[in-house]
């Protein structure tokens, strides 16, 4: 993710710095890996106001991302990094070799192409593929921890969050 700088115009843009999308490579999310985000509004279930000054903004799309990687063994190929508007972190479309589309977190460096597994073996430690944590070396930094087995990522799933596997034994262990 880069960051642009904009033209110090006014005091209040002079420190100002946005994301500038060049890492991204598809703009329009994958239609069956999203639902609508239902807006309160601030409303009960009476459809009365209880709470003001809530509404307005952007509508956005939920993106389903697949927390619990539980496609073993069956390669798949990073289609796209995509922006998500209700995360910081961008998002990887991955392709499986049985035609399913899902989303995962991207990590810091997948690049479009690059093949990814998830396995309950032993499989190369690299960028994008999810191993069980007693195949971690310790000290190796990882994401997207599960707490319980097959409940899905609980711990460092934002952007930039990494645990470092050896931390990750001795709570195992103790």
């Amino acid at each position: 993710m880069g960051i642009k700088k904009v033209k110090a115009n006014t005091p209040g843009r002079r420190e100002a710095t946005f994301d500038d999308f060049k890492d991204l490579t598809k703009f329009s999310p994958e239609k069956r890996l999203v639902k609508i985000k239902t807006r309160k509004g601030g409303r009960n279930s009476q459809g009365k106001i209880t709470v003001r000054h809530r509404g307005g903004g952007a509508k956005r799309m939920i993106r389903l991302v697949d927390f619990k990687r539980d496609k073993f063994n069956i390669p798949a190929v990073v289609a796209s990094i995509e922006y998500d508007p209700n995360r910081g972190s961008r998002l990887a479309l991955l392709n499986y070799a049985d035609g399913e589309k899902r989303y995962i977190i991207a990590p810091i460096d997948l690049k479009v192409g690059d093949k990814v597994m998830s396995s309950k073996d032993l499989i190369e430690l690299k960028t994008g593929n999810a191993v069980c944590v007693k195949f971690i070396p310790a000290g190796m930094g990882v994401s997207a921890v599960e707490l319980e087995p097959g409940q899905g990522a609980k711990i460092a799933r934002g952007a930039g969050n990494v645990v470092s596997s050896w931390v990750l034994k001795v709570n195992l262990l103790s």
